[in-house]
């Protein structure tokens, strides 16, 4: 399969429709990478968090194949639930993602902020590179031998 995922778009609201895939894909990025670190009980509702300003998808010739969430926290939004298709990762899809978080939080006059487990390699690399600055770090105890701290980073300025 070849994926030649748009620079210039590619994002554009989840549907409800999106869901199924949106949770097929969550379940490969679950086994091949870790992520989430703990499957969620309703992974149709652990899609949508509370207090979601929207939720994206990344599309390629109409196949979903990322997803995002962008929450209210406080006067803040936080980036979660992104993902991106593991036979499509490293096409600058998860980077278009955290863009779009980026200029939607911009216009919503709201710092961005995310958080991460330290296992996320791939993960933070991209945020650092991204532009994204870590502010902090947290031990947890639900990461099981995987995860030992949740980092905190502040997104750039949209």
């Amino acid at each position: 399969m070849t994926i030649s995922f748009r620079k210039d778009g590619g994002i554009r609201d989840r549907r409800a429709e999106d869901l199924p895939v949106c949770v097929q894909l969550l379940r490969e990025v679950h086994q091949r990478a870790g992520y989430p670190i703990n499957w969620p009980g309703d992974p149709v509702r652990w899609l949508t968090p509370d207090g979601a300003l929207g939720c994206w998808v990344a599309v390629d010739k109409d196949r979903v194949v990322g997803h995002v969430a962008l929450t209210a926290v406080d006067d803040r939004a936080e980036v979660e639930r992104l993902f991106v298709d593991p036979e499509a990762t490293r096409k600058g899809i998860g980077r278009r993602l955290l863009e779009h978080c980026v200029t939607t939080a911009a216009e919503l006059g709201r710092e961005l902020s995310l958080e991460v487990v330290d296992d996320r390699g791939s993960a933070i690399h991209l945020y650092r590179r991204a532009g994204w600055l870590e502010t902090g770090r947290t031990p947890i105890d639900w990461g099981g031998d995987r995860a030992s701290e949740l980092i905190r980073f502040a997104g750039p300025k949209g």
